[in-house]
C-alpha cells in the first residue's frame, strides 16, 4: 500500500526529489514524490526538512517560495563563491539570454522577440514557461511575455528597475566566459546592454 511507507522512505523521497529537481516542486509534485496521497502529511514532513536543513546545514537550505513551491537550494550569500565551481546552470545559456531580454523589455512581444533571437526563441519560451518565470499575455491580436512573481520570489528580485539597470556592466574587453553578471542567483547575460547580447547571439 502506498500509504503504508515508513516514515523515513517518505522523508527521503522527497529529499530526494528536491534535491534531483534543480527547480522548485509544488506540493502536488512533492506529494507524488513521497509516494504517498497525503498533502498534508506531505507539508508536515517538508516542514520538518525545513526545520532539519536549518539545524545541519549552513550554506543550504529547504525555501517555501511565494507562489507555494518548495525547492532546495544554495544560500544566497554563497553563491558568489561557488559561481566558478558550478557544472551547469539553471537555465540554458542562450534560453538564459532570452529571459534577460524579457527582464530588460518587459512586457515585450512575441514578434519583437524573434526579430532579436530568433525561431529558437520558441523553445526558450517554452523552458522558461515550464519553469514559471514567465507568463504570456494576449493584447489584441498581439502576444506579450513578463516576468512573473515566481520570478521575481525565486532569484530575490525586490526591484525590477534596479534589477534592469544592473543588466548592462561588462565592459566589451572582457572574454566571453566574464560576459556575465549575476544578481541574487540571477546569472544574466549582458554586454554592454541585454539587447546588444541578444542581437549578437
Amino acid at each position: 500500500m502506498r500509504g503504508s511507507l515508513p516514515a523515513e522512505e517518505i522523508t527521503a523521497r522527497i529529499e530526494a526529489a528536491l534535491y534531483s529537481a534543480g527547480r522548485p516542486l509544488s506540493i502536488e509534485e512533492l506529494v507524488r514524490a513521497s509516494g504517498t496521497n497525503s498533502k498534508s502529511n506531505t507539508r508536515k514532513v517538508v516542514n520538518e526538512l525545513i526545520k532539519k536543513t536549518k539545524s545541519v546545514f549552513t550554506a543550504i537550505e529547504i525555501t517555501e517560495l511565494a507562489d507555494g513551491t518548495f525547492v532546495l537550494q544554495l544560500k544566497p550569500g554563497y553563491t558568489p563563491l561557488i559561481r566558478k565551481y558550478a557544472q551547469r546552470p539553471l537555465i540554458p545559456t542562450s534560453a538564459l539570454k532570452t529571459l534577460s531580454y524579457i527582464t530588460y523589455e518587459q512586457p515585450v512581444t512575441s514578434k519583437r522577440l524573434i526579430q532579436i533571437r530568433g525561431s529558437q526563441v520558441y523553445a526558450h519560451l517554452k523552458t522558461l514557461k515550464q519553469m514559471g518565470f514567465i507568463e504570456l499575455e494576449k493584447l489584441g491580436r498581439s502576444k506579450t511575455y513578463r516576468t512573473t512573481k515566481k520570478f521575481r520570489s525565486y532569484f530575490g528580485v525586490t526591484d525590477l528597475e534596479s534589477l534592469r539597470n544592473s543588466l548592462v556592466t561588462t565592459p566589451d574587453n572582457q572574454s566571453k566566459n566574464n560576459k556575465l553578471t549575476h544578481r541574487n542567483n540571477l546569472t544574466i547575460a549582458a554586454t554592454g546592454s541585454p539587447i546588444e547580447e541578444a542581437e549578437r547571439s
